[in-house]
């Protein structure tokens, strides 16, 4: 009686963390061992404010949640601890902001692997993701990359008006 509970009660959590990961553009599987509190909440708070979800979770049942999503990919980093940052909006804030604490701390703290809008990643791919800026920094880069083309052409037309007005006064 009390295992069949139990394996209802982690057919539940297979299912909700299905949706989890259904629902995101976004996800990256860490190994954290040996990550202090102290590094652990300084990560969590960054994540929170990027709107990057991240839950540690049974090797299991990740492998149970990726197996009903039809992917395979991720069985032979499913070992060890396991931690996965998933983003609903952000295809490259998990990657981000793990690869540069992975950076950081990489005594106790590797990429394992990551999934952006239906394409897998291994560590090394991972990373190279992690170097993107975001979509606000590339966005700004833009703006900032037009404007200087923009004021040319301005000070161009404002040249011609003003030599247009002096041909016309004189």
């Amino acid at each position: 009686m009390a295992s069949e509970k139990i394996l209802e009660v982690k057919k539940a959590k297979v299912v909700a963390l299905e949706e989890l990961l259904k629902n995101s553009v976004s996800f990256v599987l860490v190994d954290y061992k040996g990550i202090s509190v102290e590094d652990d909440t300084k990560l969590r708070k960054e994540l929170r404010e990027a709107g990057v979800h991240y839950v540690v979770e049974k090797n299991s049942l990740l492998r149970f949640a990726f197996k009903n999503m039809g992917i395979d990919a991720f069985d032979e980093v499913l070992h060890g601890t396991t931690a996965v940052a998933l983003s609903n909006d952000d295809q490259t804030a998990p990657a981000r902001i793990l690869g540069k604490f992975a950076e950081e701390h990489e005594e106790y703290f590797n990429l394992k692997a990551g999934y952006v809008e239906g394409v897998a990643y291994d560590a090394a791919g991972v990373a190279k993701l992690s170097k993107i800026p975001s979509k606000e920094t590339l966005l700004a880069q833009l703006v900032g990359s037009l404007q200087g083309p923009i004021q040319k052409l301005a000070a161009t037309l404002q040249a011609v008006v003003d030599s247009k007005s002096e041909d016309t006064a004189a």
